[in-house]
């Protein structure tokens, strides 16, 4: 089986695989790598590894070395010509009244280029911006548009549940949630209750919509009638997490209220109502509660 280490780039969460070149690394070691923009600095955040070769997608390239002193010096030298780089970009936009938003810029590793990430409501044109830069600057310059959500991977920012956003800890499988996932979850569609950082539905909501989906289909709608093995009982809520219902049922002289846990009763009517693919599959945040 082929030996890999997966390094991290500093723009982002997602690893990408490289062959150690037979030179054994620890997480944290800096590293010298080819990609489509030439040679970078990147981070193991993976070592030296056995997997499968299925595992691997794509031709395996080699790290270049282990990085060195100079190589850090060269890096760091890069992210303080970068903020620069940011702060002239600025002046410029401002200067060609571009509504555009920047994020950051980055050298690559060789100083032959300069990146910088942008997003907008519609299509910049940045002909112009791109020619006062390459003056200023004096080197290649890239401007590219990206989505809200790419804002937050590029920047990092926390979720209001204390941890790292998603599409940052899970890089590459974060699609878009979906108003009807947060409906199939019963989530009061506010903002602030369903809402991310980059003002999108926040992608855990997909995280768990597959499981909510599948346990609604086994849960009866609140006021129909189910069979137990205490008689005929009305439902008066659905517990989906615990995947259970609570209903009405007599037994004896007395009207009680009781859990039974799926497979305790029987449906006589349609279960809960799931959304429709077709339906609601917005991923923009409600101005509103519904």
């Amino acid at each position: 089986m082929p030996i890999i280490v997966g390094v991290k780039f500093n723009n982002g969460g997602k690893i990408y695989y490289f062959g150690p070149k037979d030179i054994q690394f620890n997480v944290g070691d800096g590293v010298i790598v080819e990609t489509v923009r030439g040679q970078e600095y990147a981070f193991i955040a993976q070592k030296n590894t056995e997997v499968k070769d299925e595992d691997i997608k794509n031709p395996l390239k080699e790290v270049i070395r282990k990085a060195d002193a100079k190589d850090e010096k060269q890096f760091k030298d890069n992210k303080q010509r970068a903020e620069r780089a940011l702060k002239v970009c600025a002046e410029k936009v401002e200067k060609h009244g571009l509504k555009m938003k920047l994020i950051n810029a980055e050298y690559t590793f060789d100083r032959t280029k300069v990146i910088f990430n942008f997003t907008a409501d519609g299509r910049v044109d940045f002909r112009e911006l791109v020619r006062d830069l390459a003056g200023e600057l004096r080197t290649r310059i890239e401007l590219h548009q990206v989505y809200e959500r790419d804002d937050v991977i590029l920047r990092g920012a926390m979720g209001m549940c204390g941890q790292e956003c998603c599409c940052i800890r899970c890089p590459g499988v974060c699609d878009k949630s979906t108003i009807k996932m947060a409906k199939n979850q019963n989530i009061s569609l506010n903002p602030a209750n369903v809402g991310g950082i980059c003002g999108k539905l926040m992608c855990c909501l997909r995280f768990e919509n597959d499981f909510y989906a599948e346990t609604l289909k086994k849960l009866p709608k609140v006021n129909s009638m189910v069979r137990t093995q205490d008689g005929m009982a009305k439902v008066i809520s659905t517990d989906v997490l615990r995947e259970r219902i609570m209903a009405q049922v007599q037994i004896d002289d007395s009207i009680v209220e009781k859990y039974y846990a799926i497979g305790e009763y029987e449906m006589k009517g349609a279960p809960v109502e799931i959304q429709d693919d077709k339906d609601d599959d917005s991923d923009v945040l409600p101005t509103e509660e519904k």
